[in-house]
């Protein structure tokens, strides 16, 4: 547990009188620098880190942005083109914050599989599993609505399509989806009035996700990081000080991390985006195919491999709703699939499908493309319903080290250490 002694201890007469009134630097010191962090953390765990910088990325380069942009049919398009041509900074400004958001993504997908593969959803994680969703999708709301800033015939026909799908909710309770999709537009069709509400909410939306960071890093303190292993620290050589050793290896992390993402910035600045989308919107004009972002394409195969759209909104609302499950849905009692030798598989296969429902989703919804998404959609929905239920049922693991002292030094280490330990 992540529960320790304090050790800070102030040395100034201010830090003093700070310390009994408003001990900020105390909780600096425990959860920033004195905290107890499993010693066989790999480079997967500095994702966390990489997504803090990214959030905060977004928000200051957002508040600039938001200083040169106009919310309106009339003037958005250009005034994006303006930014980039007239701007100080603006031809950087820009793409820092538009690559930055399919950096965004591509660093919590990652952090998504690395949970379920190490199992760090599994008790007394479950709460802070389920915050982690709830940021995920609140980051699915913020980006859907910057994409449609631009007011590009990409965002334009995007916004008319997806939130149509609303529309949908007529056959559960008739004028309902109506009358939300009308909400959602301001009117009767998508025209300036949606654009200056979904900037709102676009702008509002990343405060609400530092919110639910703080919530998510607040009940991992609680509990503790997962690692590699699953097993909780137990003795004071399972674990090293959060600084400078888990600092140490984050910032090696975001620094191999940002030669990526500015390597993007700076050679391929639109190659994550739609040449449509460099196109003044025209209601009168649709795209021959309208795709949402890259990383919205598996959710997109999802809602096009089902025929009907109300069935088909619903499974793309539980494929993220499923995920809230997780940690009831895993029967194992082990926690890292690196001990589960036939589960590995099964995650593996996961992972495949994910990327296949990704390639899909930018197709064309028909033939082959469309059997092949039902499918992969098929083995998503099946892997949590199905096989996580049952593999933790009949699969016999391999032994877990009994500390990760141990997995870090083998046997004959823990028992040196332990030796060490004492003698001290």
């Amino acid at each position: 547990m992540a529960a320790h002694e304090s050790t800070c201890v102030p040395k100034s007469r201010f830090g003093k009188w700070m310390d009994v009134r408003l001990p900020i630097g105390r909780l600096v010191h425990d959860q920033l620098v004195d905290f107890p962090t499993p010693r066989n953390l790999n480079y997967l765990w500095t994702f966390g880190s990489i997504l803090s910088f990214f959030l905060m990325l977004q928000i200051l380069t957002g508040i600039v942005l938001a200083m040169h942009y106009q919310p309106s049919a009339a003037d958005a398009f250009d005034s994006v083109v303006r930014i980039d041509r007239d701007v100080n900074f603006g031809w950087l400004l820009r793409p820092l914050h538009a690559v930055g958001a399919s950096m965004f993504f591509l660093a919590v997908y990652i952090h998504i599989f690395r949970g379920l593969y190490y199992g760090s959803y599994k008790a007394p994680r479950e709460i802070l599993w389920i915050i982690g969703v709830l940021i995920f999708v609140a980051m699915m709301a913020a980006a859907f609505l910057g994409y449609s800033l631009p007011w590009g015939q990409m965002s334009f026909w995007a916004v008319t399509v997806i939130t149509n799908l609303f529309s949908s909710l007529d056959d559960v309770i008739p004028g309902l989806g109506t009358t939300v999709v009308q909400w959602l537009w301001g009117g009767y069709s998508v025209t300036g009035v949606t654009l200056n509400r979904f900037f709102s909410l676009h702008y509002l939306l990343p405060f609400v996700i530092v919110g639910l960071v703080g919530l998510h890093i607040w009940a991992l303190h609680v509990v503790g990081q997962n690692n590699p292993t699953g097993v909780d620290i137990k003795t004071k050589s399972d674990a090293v000080t959060f600084y400078p050793y888990a600092t140490s290896k984050d910032a090696v992390g975001i620094f191999g991390f940002m030669i990526l993402f500015l390597w993007f910035v700076f050679f391929l600045p639109d190659y994550l985006g739609h040449a449509d989308n460099y196109i003044p919107a025209d209601p009168l004009v649709t795209p021959p195919h309208i795709v949402p972002e890259w990383y919205f394409l598996p959710y997109y195969a999802i809602l096009r491999a089902i025929p009907s759209k109300l069935f088909g909104v619903i499974a793309i609302f539980s494929s993220l709703g499923v995920l809230l499950f997780v940690p009831w849905l895993d029967t194992s009692l082990v926690r890292s699939t690196k001990y589960r030798p036939f589960y590995k598989w099964f995650f593996w296969l996961l992972v495949l499908s994910c990327l296949a429902l990704g390639y899909l989703g930018s197709k064309p919804a028909d033939g082959a493309y469309v059997i092949w998404a039902r499918v992969f959609t098929a083995y998503y929905f099946a892997h949590f319903l199905i096989v996580l239920p049952l593999m933790g049922l009949i699969e016999r693991p391999k032994r877990v080290p009994g500390s990760i002292t141990e997995d870090v030094l083998g046997p004959e280490g823990t028992a040196g250490a332990a030796a060490t330990g004492k003698k001290g």
